[in-house]
């Protein structure tokens, strides 16, 4: 791992389509434009990508940990065929009610991702679309990230919303971005 850069994704409303009823199948999980082209440019400038993703459908029964395999492995497919690649996806089975430590809000999920790096997440960046991700980010120590997509446009007016935290329209632009600062 030495050498590669870190970053962390949320999955609904960042790299695919957000779902109020979730998403349950793979031919439901359509990529939010752009994102999957960001995903393989992130891994062609030496980023390590890990996905944290909070599916509670799992824990509510809505769909089984077969059809989120079947997901995420359309989820890789679609990456690599544009010549990226995602190192490990995190996700959170529970439901809200389950109070586990892995559901963001709460940093679990960020803390599976440091552990797999050997790495703190000082300085790394965590790409979300709601409160909860930017929360999360926040008492892991990664650094924050808006974009517009999914919940975003919702989320960046909340009250609640912490100053001072970057704000994208989407996770291409966000990469653009954060890849002029590498060259």
């Amino acid at each position: 791992m030495t050498g590669r850069k870190i970053i962390i994704l949320d999955r609904d409303g960042v790299i695919n389509q957000e779902s109020d009823v979730y998403v349950k199948s793979a031919d439901e999980w359509i990529p939010i434009p752009g994102s999957l082209e960001a995903i393989a440019r992130l891994s062609k400038a030496g980023y390590s990508v890990y996905v944290a993703t909070n599916q509670a459908g799992i824990g509510r029964g809505v769909f089984t940990l077969k059809i989120l395999e079947e997901i995420h492995n359309k989820m890789h497919h679609e990456i690599n065929v544009l010549g990226g690649s995602l190192e490990e996806i995190f996700f959170c089975p529970h439901s809200p009610e389950e109070n586990c430590d892995c559901r963001k809000p709460k940093p679990g999920l960020l803390f599976l991702v440091a552990n797999a790096c050997n790495s703190d997440l000082k300085g790394v960046p965590f790409v979300g679309d709601s409160l909860r991700d930017i929360q999360a980010a926040l008492v892991a120590g990664a650094s924050p990230i808006l974009v517009r997509t999914g919940f975003g446009e919702i989320t960046k007016d909340l009250s609640d919303f912490p100053d001072n935290i970057p704000i994208f329209t989407d996770l291409a632009a966000y990469v653009e971005d954060l890849l002029s600062y590498d060259n």
